[in-house]
């Protein structure tokens, strides 16, 4: 199935194709000690038993530049005249994928809980965009933003991560990631025999969100 035919669910990419970008992503993961295992908060509230902190990777330039090539060679055939990334995960992601596109590249944050643009970026109506991101689980922070540039008038034409650990698509648009992780996720009040007694780690950039 082409990219340009995709349909939504879709995800294109990761391990289950068995391509070299997936294999060469998880041993830089691997190498940047990028994989963690344990008792896990997710941000959607959910626990889990494997955490991706992709800031671990990301903090070797080397990493974050072939990482990101290889993100930006698929996203290229949505020819995008924009990069976004949300706060504070998507942010290195989206400037090197904007990088390799040629493109320029800026970021949503939140003020008050809601996802904005501030520091003087801005949309311009009709103006095609990409949303990248380094780990998607349940697409949340992503969908916001999605949300927010459609209302300001972009066209979203694709959405892009390095990490995936979704089984399906969280989202309309067609969905690009290197590489897809299986996680054990359940809801708190469940747990697995093995977590009811250990308390979880909250890793990522949203503590209590």
């Amino acid at each position: 199935m082409s990219d340009a035919t995709m349909q939504t669910g879709d995800i294109t990419g990761g391990r289950n194709q068995g391509d070299a970008v997936a294999d060469d992503l998880l041993a830089r993961l691997k190498s940047a000690s990028a994989l963690l295992e344990g008792h896990f908060l997710l941000s959607s509230g959910l626990h889990s038993n494997r955490y991706i902190q992709c800031a671990r990777l990301l903090a070797h330039p080397e990493h974050a530049e072939v990482a990101c090539k290889a993100l930006a060679d698929r996203m290229r055939s949505y020819s995008p005249d924009l990069v976004v990334g949300p706060a504070i995960g998507g942010i290195v992601v989206a400037y090197e994928t904007a990088k390799h596109l040629g493109t320029p590249s800026i970021f949503a944050e939140r003020q008050q809980g809601e996802m904005t643009l501030r520091r003087g970026f801005a949309i311009e109506a009709g103006q095609r965009v990409v949303v990248i991101e380094d780990v998607v689980t349940t697409g949340k922070s992503v969908k916001e933003v999605i949300a927010l540039l459609t209302g300001l008038g972009a066209e979203v034409v694709a959405v892009g991560s390095l990490v995936c650990r979704a089984e399906e698509s969280p989202f309309e648009q067609p969905f690009e990631t290197l590489l897809k992780v299986k996680v054990e996720t359940w809801d708190p009040s469940d747990p697995p025999a093995w977590a009811k007694d250990s308390v979880p780690v909250k890793p990522g950039s949203r503590p209590g969100a």
